[in-house]
């Protein structure tokens, strides 16, 4: 499977798309980066004159790198038009700010994937290779409703 093919399959349109370029996907993890453009909404209101990226902004760009593109890349030609991978649990641990136009890498490496469920160990670095955040990230192998 090509890795533009992997993003072209994800769930997610602009502006929820935190997925730029998938640098690598293997059976062991993945990494991938984007760019936090100043213009995102959620800057305009998230800390009056220092916009910060939310916590929540930065879980969900590591689980859609990390997580759900490694999970695209397991199920392979199993992947149905009707499945999923679903984001189900994180535990995040925030080390440093990621300000608006700044460019993250998140690389992921699978802890287990069985049972229809994928849980992977996740790093966010900034442009100077500096760790932003970290966290233990969680999914499953789902149908739409």
């Amino acid at each position: 499977m090509e890795l533009t093919d992997i993003i072209k399959q994800l769930p997610y349109n602009e502006p929820f798309l935190f997925v730029d370029e998938l640098l690598h996907a293997d059976e062991n993890g993945a990494t991938g980066t984007f760019t936090f453009k100043k213009e995102l909404d959620f800057y305009k209101g998230h800390f009056k004159d220092n916009p910060v990226t939310p916590g929540v902004i930065l879980t969900e760009t590591m689980a859609q790198i990390g997580m759900v593109c490694l999970g695209i890349y397991l199920l392979g030609n199993y992947l149905k038009n009707d499945t999923v991978v679903a984001f189900t649990s994180a535990d995040m641990e925030f080390l440093k700010p990621v300000y608006p136009n700044e460019k993250v890498t998140v690389t992921s490496k699978k802890i287990f994937f069985r049972f229809g469920k994928l849980k992977c160990s996740a790093v966010m670095k900034n442009e100077a290779g500096q760790e932003v955040c970290r966290g233990i990230l969680a999914g499953m192998i789902t149908s739409k409703l």
